[in-house]
């Protein structure tokens, strides 16, 4: 199959090309700045390899890795092999691509790079959602994420399986904790919101005793901040299904299922963007 697009929106993915390519090109999205290929090869060379996956890997960011090699050879041919979102096993060929060996080759750090990263995030995500699997708690990412990328890492959680929260500070309210110190407290924080026109305000509280004031102020969802299952349980039994409750601060692989058992509707889990490991994808010749 041909390289899909990819929706992004919001992201520029042209520009986002443009600049990784120049970073390792010294300035400019030439292949000619490539000193080792163009000493190496000649103008006209020709290059088939495939991108294949060493570990078993969810997959993400192959239209992206095909954008880099069409941006230096846009007459390069590229065959996709498995699409974003599969889960693939150790040695599985991800696509193939042949054209200018010097395009190709200039061009190939920066397509795995991104996609080995964008990989790793939807691996990690996948085994988050598995560990969740039959509780009624949904996965959400945050905005742990790495600058710039942020639209690219959201992009890898959804092929894992996960969904994304808010984008940034401008789609929806959080208020938190710094907001309820600043403002003199729940009630006055919620209260500004609402006065500000805003909707579907989110308030973290990291103390029982803060639930009841948080609802009644109108807190639309409940981020419970940094709290123990056992204390998890008390609050989602507190807030009886008024609003939606948010787990959030401390979790990982170990201790995610038990947070999704104590009956919270979301889990939100910065380690998906933030601590993903690469996942081990290269780029061979092919004969």
């Amino acid at each position: 199959m041909s390289a899909p697009e990819i929706a992004l929106p919001g992201f520029d993915l042209s520009a986002f090309v443009e600049a990784t390519l120049a970073e390792d090109l010294g300035g400019a999205a030439d292949a000619a700045r490539d000193l080792t290929a163009t000493a190496c090869l000649p103008a006209d060379a020709r290059l088939k390899a495939v991108l294949d996956s060493r570990d078993r890997v969810v997959v993400a960011g192959l239209p992206l890795a095909a954008a880099f090699f069409r941006r230096l050879d846009p007459a390069c041919a590229i065959h996709m092999l498995v699409a974003d979102g599969d889960e693939v096993a150790a040695g599985t060929d991800l696509m193939t691509v042949e054209g200018n060996a010097r395009a190709l080759l200039a061009a190939e750090r920066s397509a795995l790079n991104t996609l080995q990263h964008l990989t790793g995030i939807a691996t990690l995500t996948r085994r988050y959602v598995e560990a969740i699997e039959g509780t009624e708690a949904t996965l959400l990412d945050t905005r742990k994420t790495l600058p710039g990328l942020r639209h690219l890492e959201k992009y890898a959680v959804r092929m894992g399986g996960g969904q994304n929260h808010r984008m940034g500070l401008w789609d929806a309210p959080m208020v938190k904790d710094n907001h309820i110190a600043a403002a003199g407290g729940i009630t006055p924080a919620v209260a500004a919101c609402k006065a500000a026109g805003l909707s579907d305000i989110t308030v973290e509280v990291d103390r029982i005793d803060q639930i009841e004031p948080a609802i009644a102020a109108g807190a639309d969802r409940l981020l419970l901040d940094n709290m123990p299952p056992p204390v998890l349980r008390e609050a989602v039994a507190l807030v009886a299904g008024r609003v939606p409750t948010e787990a959030s601060g401390g979790v990982n692989l170990d201790s995610i299922r038990a947070i999704a058992e104590t009956g919270v509707s979301h889990i939100s889990v910065g380690r998906l963007t933030q601590s993903a490991p690469a996942a081990d994808v290269g780029m061979d010749y092919l004969e």
